[in-house]
């Protein structure tokens, strides 16, 4: 059997991958063990020094790394780019914290001393996505490699490149053979992996059918999971906001990556007093994005990562439209080539249509026009998913207790959501459970041991 990576841009066949065979999967679960058993032994310090040679790796490799990313799966070349310093970033942070961020923790009893101490689990599965087919291997791979733990991928099928780009990287970076090792299986065969009594957890990023999958055949197997399953983030614009620094945020954090980002504001909620200004702004700076061949420079909207996502998305906005949202801008496939789909705008959105109860991966606002705060509050919550919030208002002690009652992993004020090494990333409710990034991050896939002497 074989898998084939498809341009984006052009629907052209870049290349064609063989799965793995049952033998050279076994050979490869066998050497993460092994592994493991050498790289759990050696310091923090030891383990750093690899890492920040991948870290430099990542900063002068940079360009020709963004290429594949964009050749791939579309990605505009710019934000190919700043994926890949993103990825350095999270190495050079982990070499540098991840001594202070698992060193034991001594705590008052009556024992003589007690302290928690933090030891690596084993070999790991890591099941990512092809939206941010750099960013989201490496904020898994940074800790856990630092941690002590061997890491196995099953990438998405449509990035086989990046994913073996990626197992290229870490071995010229200096770690042992199979400290990451990527996978070129489908997702019966990630199924069984985790069944393997070799592997000790499982950290997926992913939709929410393959989370409820993963995360209940880990349980089945008392195996450890992380999984962050998508949102479909409010933006809430009170009454007193800064209307053009929230216009600029919005379109940036909706169109963004083509709009394919788990944590992009999705769902716009509006006073009215600005309603008709702040949706004037996104038409404004909607209509100014130019679409086209994502490695040009002068290209502000990138293509969909494949045909049946932008068919799947055109669904969605035809199905709104059917339940009475308004049409603003866009909602329809342009007459060209590729995976495109026109920035949209659906106003007079209601928390009874599809459209706000639904993830739109793709660049489409849902506007809900509210009538206060509360009101703003209530419908944000309304909704299963709980990953990331942003709140926009002059008046930040206001804002911090609106985001003090918002459902969510995250609430950022007066900034669109983003990740960030040093803090934990994750959701709630149906976005998920676990952590990434921060100290709870390179924590997730750790024996959180008590040590007691009397």
């Amino acid at each position: 059997m074989s898998i084939q990576t498809i341009n984006p841009f052009s629907n052209e066949v870049i290349a064609t991958y063989s799965l793995l065979q049952p033998s050279q999967l076994e050979a490869k679960l066998q050497l993460a063990e092994q592994t493991f058993h050498m790289w759990s032994k050696r310091t923090l310090a030891q383990r750093a020094t690899p890492m920040r040679a991948l870290c430099e790796q990542l900063k002068h490799r940079k360009k020709t790394l963004a290429a594949i990313i964009t050749e791939e799966m579309g990605k505009l070349h710019h934000e190919a780019i700043a994926e890949v310093e993103k990825c350095a970033w999270v190495c050079e942070h982990y070499a540098e914290h991840a001594e202070s961020y698992l060193a034991p923790q001594t705590i008052a009893t009556e024992a003589k001393r007690s302290y928690i101490c933090y030891q690596p689990l084993g070999p790991l599965l890591a099941i990512m996505p092809w939206n941010y087919p750099f960013w989201q291997v490496f904020r898994a791979l940074a800790p856990n490699l630092m941690a002590g733990n061997t890491l196995l991928l099953k990438h998405a099928s449509n990035v086989p490149q990046c994913s073996q780009t990626i197992e290229q990287l870490v071995q010229e970076a200096g770690f042992p053979d199979g400290c990451m090792q990527s996978l070129l299986v489908n997702s019966k065969t990630a199924n069984e992996l985790i069944k393997d009594q070799r592997i000790r957890g499982v950290t997926l990023t992913g939709s929410e059918f393959a989370g409820r999958s993963v995360g209940s055949l880990a349980g089945q197997y008392l195996k450890k999971s992380v999984l962050e399953l998508g949102g479909s983030d409010p933006f809430i614009v009170c009454d007193d906001a800064d209307i053009k620094q929230a216009v600029n945020a919005a379109v940036t954090s909706r169109c963004m990556n083509a709009g394919q980002t788990c944590i992009a504001a999705k769902r716009f909620f509006v006073m009215p007093s600005v309603a008709d200004d702040f949706i004037q702004g996104l038409i404004d700076r909607m209509q100014k994005l130019m679409i086209g061949d994502p490695s040009d420079d002068q290209t502000t909207l990138a293509p969909l990562a494949r045909t049946d996502l932008r068919n799947d998305l055109h669904n969605q906005v035809l199905c709104a439209l059917d339940e009475g949202a308004k049409d603003v801008i866009g909602c329809k496939i342009p007459d060209r080539d590729g995976n495109f789909y026109l920035p949209s705008l659906l106003d007079n959105v209601n928390p009874t249509m599809s459209a706000f109860q639904e993830e739109l991966f793709g660049p489409v606002a849902s506007v809900i026009r509210v009538k206060s705060a509360d009101e703003a509050i209530q419908f944000a919550n309304q909704s299963h998913y709980g990953l990331g919030a942003s709140i926009w208002s002059k008046d930040i002690n206001k804002a911090e207790k609106i985001a003090f009652r918002i459902e969510a992993g995250s609430c950022f004020i007066n900034s669109f959501v983003k990740s960030h090494c040093a803090l934990p990333f994750g959701g709630i409710k149906n976005s998920g459970y676990g952590r990434e990034l921060g100290a709870h991050g390179i924590q997730e896939f750790t024996n959180i041991k008590t040590i007691w002497i009397q």
